[in-house]
């Protein structure tokens, strides 16, 4: 880190300050009218040769999708999370991992396969009850890790059609059902492992297993994912998983140019490998607090503790946690894909079914607040729900509050906002909400009725698009902090998000790229009564960056502030 000034402006007080995460914010901290969306440093517009413009376009039914299913099937399922009549506790949570975990031989594995038989399999059943459920898109695992294909594949044998005495395409049937109700598909693939076919990835534990790389690639991968790209219809996403191993970035290439030519508009997550971003993030099992600014992103969790069907898991989030998951996904711009695990006999469990339906239920009423929304216009969340932003064609803006729990004295208080509000009231039923502009933004005054009430929706009407105070003031232990994202910057600074490698989100918002004595980074801060404070930051430099000053300037005040090793760039230190 070179010598820099942090400026802030105009002269006030500074009691906290944080250059890490604010593991509170949420990824805009405006939304803007013009078009494009996407920025243009996004990576994935130089992989997909696209400009701004076109990949909004091609990205525009996802972003206003914001719910999907995630369907774990497949030969797992048989075993249920028991081989030999024991339990296996599951990977991390995974169950369809059972075969890597327990260390079971490619022959005795490949033995369940006769007795594979889900006659009860319905495709349109399931359609019905994602679309009932809300659910705006299907992604279904057409090959695990397993190497299991669910769909009848020619490039191997060990597929449902041709090693079970089922003998159908349940992949087929599926394309089927979500054309006829409008429910757009999507194809999880496991590239890289495949504990099956020789040369895939992982399975080291059997002999068998051994072999070339790039024969499986050529003779396992590709032909496969032609089939699941020609065979079913329009596909409108591709799920890769576990990037790295055996796809490195030759393998990625080819992979890569044949869905495009196959599937020039489908939509690719981040987990392929061979260093390829992708048009989307994808955590697992958590949220991202601040969600990804500039790239499109999607949550994929489960309704229990695994991903494929187990006999023993029934340990089930509440459909309050799933509903307010939801809210709180699309507030910082993602989706969620939420996940099912159908049994060996082809039906989703019944408290899935359960939980789907309730979600469905208050979507079916409110699902205006999610929907084709975009997320908070606020840098962080209100302590009693969730905001999302609807871009109206007249220009205005219309905020949705979704309030999971109401405060005690029933004000909503939409801090910074300084727009001129039009109006507010219930999405459902229409009742006038109060309002007042004050200094600090806007507050609502809920009717007592609805103190004691959850997960409501307030939509209120502002003037233009949203306007935000830049200033900062002191939260309620008298801390200013001042978030990365909320500074005003020059020079070579620049915002740095979080980083995902797919399986897991790591590291926070900080300001990245300081390399010049003429950066700076500006907040403005106001407080009537501050005099006298502390400075705290979270610095990260390595040694050969040690010993560098920053600057920090308050009005005329000026501290000098020696930069220390941490190690690396991403290990954050507090400097008081």
């Amino acid at each position: 880190m070179s010598p820099s000034i942090l400026r802030l402006t105009p002269a006030a007080a500074l009691l906290a300050l944080s250059l890490a995460a604010c593991q509170s914010a949420n990824p805009y901290a405006s939304i803007k009218q013009a078009v494009p969306e996407t920025p243009a440093n996004n990576p994935v517009l130089k992989e997909r040769g696209e400009t701004p413009e076109q990949h909004d376009a091609r990205m525009l039914w996802f972003r206003d999708a914001r719910f999907g299913m995630f369907i774990h099937w497949g030969l797992y399922a048989q075993a249920g999370g028991e081989w030999k009549g024991k339990f296996v506790p599951p990977n991390n949570g995974c169950q369809e991992w059972i075969m890597h975990t327990a260390r079971i031989p490619i022959s005795d594995y490949a033995a369940q396969a006769k007795d594979f038989n889900p006659v009860k399999y319905d495709a349109e059943k399931w359609v019905l009850a994602a679309r009932d459920a809300g659910v705006k898109y299907i992604v279904i695992t057409s090959k695990h890790h397993e190497g299991f294909a669910m769909f009848h594949s020619k490039a191997s044998p060990f597929n449902i059609v041709d090693a079970t005495p089922f003998g159908r395409d349940p992949l087929k049937e599926l394309a089927a059902a979500c054309r006829k109700h409008g429910m757009k598909l999507g194809f999880y693939y496991s590239q890289n492992l495949d504990w099956h076919h020789a040369g895939g990835g992982s399975g080291e534990w059997d002999p068998a297993h051994q072999g070339d790389p790039g024969r499986y690639v050529e003779e396992i991968v590709l032909p496969q994912v032609r089939e699941i790209l020609s065979n079913y219809g329009d596909i409108s996403v591709v799920w890769w998983d576990i990037p790295g191993g055996v796809i490195n970035r030759e393998r990625a290439d080819r992979i890569h140019a044949e869905v495009l030519r196959l599937a020039p508009h489908v939509i690719l997550n981040n987990r392929l490998g061979g260093g390829y971003h992708s048009d989307i993030e994808t955590p697992e099992q958590h949220i991202p607090p601040t969600g990804f600014p500039g790239r499109d992103w999607e949550s994929c969790m489960t309704m229990n503790g695994t991903w494929g069907f187990s006999k023993f898991d029934h340990n089930w989030k509440s459909p309050k946690i799933l509903l307010r998951n939801l809210c709180d996904i699309a507030s910082k711009g993602g989706n969620y894909l939420l996940n099912v695990g159908p049994t060996p006999q082809g039906e989703i469990p019944a408290p899935s079914l359960e939980r789907l339906a309730v979600m469905g239920a208050w979507l079916k009423q409110n699902g205006e607040a999610i929907y084709g929304t975009r997320a908070s216009v606020f840098p962080k969340s209100p302590s009693w729900g969730r905001t999302t932003t609807r871009r109206l064609a007249s220009g205005d803006t219309r905020l949705y509050a979704i309030v999971f729990n109401p405060p005690q004295d029933g004000v909503l208080k939409l801090e910074n906002l300084a727009n001129t509000a039009k109006g507010a009231s219930l999405l459902v039923g229409g009742q006038k909400i109060a309002f007042q502009s004050t200094p600090e933004g806007l507050s609502l005054t809920l009717p007592e009725a609805l103190r004691t009430q959850e997960d409501f929706v307030v939509a209120i009407d502002l003037a233009g698009a949203p306007n935000l105070d830049p200033a900062i003031r002191p939260e309620a232990d008298g801390a200013f902090r001042l978030s990365p994202r909320r500074a005003a910057l020059t020079g070579s600074l620049a915002l740095q998000g979080a980083a995902s490698a797919g399986l897991s989100t790591s590291g926070g918002e900080s300001l990245a790229s300081w390399i010049n004595p003429q950066s700076t980074a500006a907040w403005q801060v106001k407080s009537a009564a501050a005099e006298r404070v502390a400075v705290k930051l979270w610095l990260a430099a390595p040694a050969s960056s040690a010993g560098s000053e920053l600057e920090l300037a308050c009005g005329d005040q000026v501290l000098k502030i020696t930069v220390p090793a941490t190690g690396q760039w991403n290990n954050f230190q507090e400097v008081s």
